[in-house]
Order: C-alpha cells, then structure tokens, then sequence
C-alpha cells in the first residue's frame, strides 16, 4: 500500500505548495482536488514527476450529481450540467493517470426518492462511459448521514453497490472513507472489498459538537483494522489521509507541519 495525502487536508496551500509538502514529509501519493490544479495541467504533471508523487485518488471540480447544500462547493443547480462538467472532469483527470476519481450522489433535496435516484443513476451512467473512455476507474463514495441534506443520499457501502448494481454498473466501485463509514459495519466492506477504488482515512474527533475530522488513530482503531482487512483481502491501493478541518484546528498548519503530521499518521496505520 502506498501512502498519500488529499489536498483538502491543506486547504490554504496552492497545488505547487502541495506537491513540495507532500514530497518532502515522505508521501507516495497526493490526492488531486480539481479546484486546486492550476491551468496547466502539462506543467502540473512535470512538477509531479519531478518530485516523484503518484496520484491517488481525484475530486472534480464539481463533486456531485445533485447540488450540494456546502458553502463554497455548491455549483451549477442543473443536474445535467453537473454531469457534463464531472464528465470533463474525468476526462482531464485521466491525464494524471489517478488510482480513481470519485463522485457523490449530491442530496435529494426538493426531489421525492425516486425522483434523485432515477437522476443519478442516469448521471452514474454516462459518467462511467466517460471513465471508460479516458482509462479511469469511477468511485461513488457513500457520505456519513449526518450530511444527507448537504452531500448525498447513499451512507453505506451496500447502499452504495445496491445503487450501481441497479443503474447496470459493474465496473463502477465505491470510493471508502473511514469517516464517512464510522457508522457501517466492516463487514460490508469486507463482503465489498473488490468494488472499493479508494480509501480516504480521518477519525470521527472525540466530543460533542465537532464536525471536523482527526488524523487516523487519534481517535481510535477504526482506521487501522479498516487498513487491516483491506490488506487481508488483497487491496493494494493508496491509503489517502483527507481531513477536513476548520481555521483554528488542522487547517492552521503550514502545509509541510500539516503533511508530516498525517504521513506519520498514515505510516502507523501499516
């Protein structure tokens, strides 16, 4: 397994602030957010092979199917432009020659059930045919369900394959993340482990309130017997640390603190 790190993790930072960080803290991987790529991707993927980073997994520019409810990510409210723009995006993305690129179902919204089902599962199908055109495993990441008004309707991993199943996509898998699935049983990952694209890693922070993420083991084992029976099943993909934080806890780090904290983190979980 390979370790990276996604660049949500260090917010403030520019994609060549990234790649330095990450490279010198003793990553393997970055884990590309599409906002953050400058326009050139020529040069982006120099600077990459000049520091020697692979790419683990990718967030297009517009991450969901349906408009998320989070401030600063929200974009266009059509449905069909959001597909065309993730379609792009893959298409772009496969130039860095990624692990996977992901994307979410986005929430129901004012749609009845049936209603956003039927949309995504139509968006899944035409982004999946992009994806196979450009060479790019597709991930669909189920999102814990305390953000089911903001980021998806699909919280676990069999809710994520009964919806890929349904829409007829065999060859699309399910992008994990420990945090997202604190809630799912390990077993369905375990019973999943040949769909799973990508694995993201953070700990669910310990007290009330907070709806930031930890680095991996400082709240518990979850993250490490997630790593566990990834491995036991065969999986060799990278472990991607991701921390969405806020201004005052991770995210105040400069990047190259922030990066040799979680390469640390990463590297206890092996």
């Amino acid at each position: 397994m390979r370790l990276a790190l996604s660049e949500i993790s260090t917010v403030g930072a520019s994609f060549a602030e990234d790649v330095a960080a990450y490279a010198a803290a003793g990553f393997d991987a970055i884990g590309i957010w599409e906002l953050k790529l400058p326009p050139d991707d020529g040069a982006s993927r120099a600077l990459l092979r000049e520091r020697g980073l692979a790419v683990a997994n990718c967030v297009p520019a517009v991450p969901s199917i349906l408009q998320l409810r989070i401030p600063g990510l929200e974009g266009p409210a059509d449905p069909d432009e959001r597909i065309e723009a993730i379609c792009a995006s893959v298409r772009r993305l496969a130039a860095y020659e990624p692990e996977s690129v992901l994307c979410l179902t986005g929430p129901a919204g004012e749609l009845g059930p049936a209603e956003a089902r039927r949309l995504v599962a139509e968006g899944l199908r035409r982004i999946a045919e992009a994806a196979r055109e450009a060479g790019v495993r597709l991930g669909l990441e189920p999102i814990h369900p305390r953000q089911r008004g903001e980021a998806s309707f699909v919280h676990t991993v069999d809710e994520a394959v009964a919806l890929l199943d349904e829409a007829g996509l065999a060859d699309v898998g399910v992008m994990a993340d420990t945090y997202n699935l604190w809630h799912d049983s390990l077993d369905a990952l375990r019973r999943h482990a040949g769909r799973v694209t990508g694995l993201h890693v953070a700990d669910e922070p310990p007290g009330p309130g907070r709806t930031d993420r930890v680095l991996p083991g400082e709240a518990g084992t979850r993250a490490r017997e997630t790593v566990a029976l990834l491995r036991a099943a065969g999986w060799d993909g990278s472990v991607d640390v991701e921390i969405f934080s806020e201004p005052d806890r991770f995210w105040a780090l400069p990047a190259d603190e922030a990066a040799r904290r979680a390469h640390a983190a990463a590297a206890a979980l092996l």
